[in-house]
């Protein structure tokens, strides 16, 4: 395993070095597509010119910013792959690993509850933003914990909610003082 807990390059056959590869490039050709779609979707909200509105706070910025971002992500990470020697022959022969799998269905379901149960149901924007954060931090180190034989100590949770309090104030600061966005 490498740092980053993937499998380290050093030590992976040619086959396993082209299947990584290629496993990338379909990767970025999701990130290519979904980056595009966010960049559309946003090109397509309306401006509010009729309204006078600064132009650096029309609805759509934003998300038209990280759009493009990922495009530039995916288009990098495509680079890369194809670099490696990654080529898309069909979609045949695509496999799920599920512990990725069940990773992904846990960052949906986190996404989901702070989206449809934490913001507008009372709490501060700053508080729910901290509560997800510091939630999705303990829940997706777990893994790594086990690995290394160990379980939950205060200081993980204590350094997960220093960071959740931290980013809350940091993402309503820059929504609110910045993009001058009201959050509930």
């Amino acid at each position: 395993m490498s740092e980053h807990g993937g499998p380290d390059p050093a030590t992976l056959s040619p086959a396993e070095t082209h299947a990584l590869a290629t496993t990338d490039l379909r990767g970025a050709l999701g990130w290519l597509a979904l980056g595009a779609a966010v960049l559309i979707g946003a090109l397509r909200m309306d401006r509010l010119e009729a309204q006078n509105i600064n132009p650096y706070t029309v609805p759509g910025l934003l998300p038209g910013l990280l759009g493009i971002v990922m495009m530039l992500l995916g288009g990098l990470l495509a680079a890369r792959s194809w670099q490696r020697g990654a080529r898309l022959r069909g979609l045949g022969g695509v496999r799920v690993d599920r512990t990725v799998a069940m990773r992904v269905a846990t960052v949906v379901g986190l996404c989901t509850v702070f989206g449809a149960g934490l913001v507008g149901h009372g709490l501060p924007f700053w508080l729910a933003a901290a509560i997800f954060v510091s939630v999705a931090i303990v829940v997706l180190q777990a893994p790594q914990r086990a690995a290394l034989g160990r379980g939950l100590t205060l200081r993980d949770v204590a350094v997960a909610v220093a960071v959740g309090l931290g980013a809350g104030g940091v993402i309503t600061l820059v929504f609110q003082q910045i993009f001058l966005v009201r959050l509930p």
